[in-house]
């Protein structure tokens, strides 16, 4: 990231002051409550909830319903996303990368950030959707796992191509075939969310640390070990330690990767499981390495020079967070005229250089650079083709297997 420089800060840092000034590090602040999955659907009922109040089993319907499109006539797109998830300019009030789209096509953005967890978001608009309603957005942001399940109770709408050029040529494929939506038919990533292995180095004290294995089995590290609280990453991780491809797993492969977490619990190598809080415990020394989120890392680095991060050869995770237009949307086609401009290199280098997620727009390196070349430079950020091949995504679950993996992996973590 940028070095500090005596009263001269880059566009770059600025930014990252400006954060930390509203409450924190954007990376930070949205893990903390991105990574509501479905487990916290066991705990209210999400997961349950679905087939007793009118709303069709996951997997039995497939497809959304549309609405008269008042596009042409109403200049608007309501656009609901996670809270310091888009850029933002000095001021803290202005969002650049909107005000370009529309002083470019004339319609106005009614920007919202009222996605606060995952499931707590499917509360609000579930009455609506059920009942075949306007939700009054056009445009909704939704992590992969609660994509799929709309998708799957077709609430969601099918996507126009035609509205797409920039989207539908600039993909990385690395995103572009999911296997909850195949050919990205209903969805466009908004961000790709990489996990990987983190550590301290000063912590390690020259101790070595190149996979989960690692983690999981040397001794020299007990009790200074974190996996992380979201099942998909920390199953999915050890899974690929395994040599099991998290796409493809069976019900005895999971059980086996949870025998090797739950011998890790019961010889105190692993010190806890933990939501985005690990941040503290690695800064300081406590953890000596850690599963991570890559979003965390990159900003980590910016000002904790001992913090570092690694590929395990057996490849890391990715998930993505997904741009959606919900059912009865009145503005469809503006909101795939917004999902376009994303996906213009240069507006999704502006993005990428203030949030330092991954990007899912091939391209953006160039623009990217002009902005802030570290964050070009990054894997975390603009994955190269190497770090690319290595990237697994779990695969997607029926209702029967969430809840008893969810419940398998909450009583390894004790949560």
């Amino acid at each position: 990231m940028e070095q500090y420089e005596p009263d001269r800060l880059t566009p770059p840092r600025q930014a990252a002051v400006q954060r930390g000034t509203r409450g924190g590090r954007a990376a930070l602040t949205r893990r903390s409550l991105l990574r509501a999955t479905a487990g916290g659907a066991l705990a209210t009922g999400g997961l349950g909830a679905l087939g007793g109040c009118g709303i069709p089993a996951a997997g039995k319907t497939r497809g959304g319903t549309s609405a008269q499109d008042h596009s042409a006539r109403e200049k608007v797109v309501n656009f609901s996303n996670w809270t310091e998830y888009i850029d933002v300019d000095d001021s803290g009030k202005r969002h650049p990368t909107l005000d370009t789209f529309r002083e470019r096509t004339g319609i106005r953005v009614g920007y919202t950030e009222d996605i606060n967890d995952n499931n707590e978001f499917f509360g609000k608009i579930k009455p609506q959707l059920a009942a075949g309603q306007d939700t009054g957005r056009d445009l909704i942001v939704l992590t992969d796992w609660l994509a799929a399940r709309l998708i799957r109770l077709g609430w969601v709408q099918k996507l126009d191509v035609s509205n797409l050029p920039h989207a539908y040529t600039n993909l990385s494929p690395q995103f572009r075939d999911p296997d909850w939506d195949p050919g990205r038919a209903y969805s466009y990533p908004w961000q790709g969310i990489s996990t990987v292995i983190a550590y301290n180095k000063k912590a390690l004290d020259g101790i070595e640390v190149t996979s989960v294995s690692d983690l999981l089995d040397n001794p020299k590290l007990k009790g200074r070990v974190g996996f992380l609280s979201e099942m998909r990453d920390s199953m999915g991780m050890t899974l690929l330690d395994m040599g099991k491809d998290p796409a493809r797993f069976s019900g005895d492969d999971f059980d086996a990767a949870i025998a090797r977490l739950q011998k890790a619990v019961d010889k105190g190598q692993i010190r806890r499981f933990t939501g985005n809080d690990y941040t503290s415990d690695l800064t300081k020394g406590d953890l000596a390495a850690c599963v991570a989120w890559a979003g965390d890392i990159v900003q980590l680095k910016a000002d904790s020079p001992d913090v570092g991060f690694v590929i395990p050869d057996s490849g890391y995770m990715t998930s993505t967070d997904n741009l959606c237009v919900p059912n009865k949307a009145r503005h469809k086609t503006n909101a795939e005229r917004l999902i376009d401009f994303y996906y213009e290199p240069a507006q999704a280098a502006a993005l990428a250089a203030y949030i330092n997620y991954v990007t899912p727009v091939d391209g953006v390196k160039p623009y990217l650079a002009k902005i802030d070349q570290d964050a070009a430079d990054n894997p975390l950020i603009v994955p190269d083709q190497a770090m690319q091949a290595k990237s697994h995504a779990f695969r997607s679950l029926s209702q029967k297997e969430e809840t008893a993996y969810e419940e398998k992996f909450a009583k390894l973590t004790g949560a």
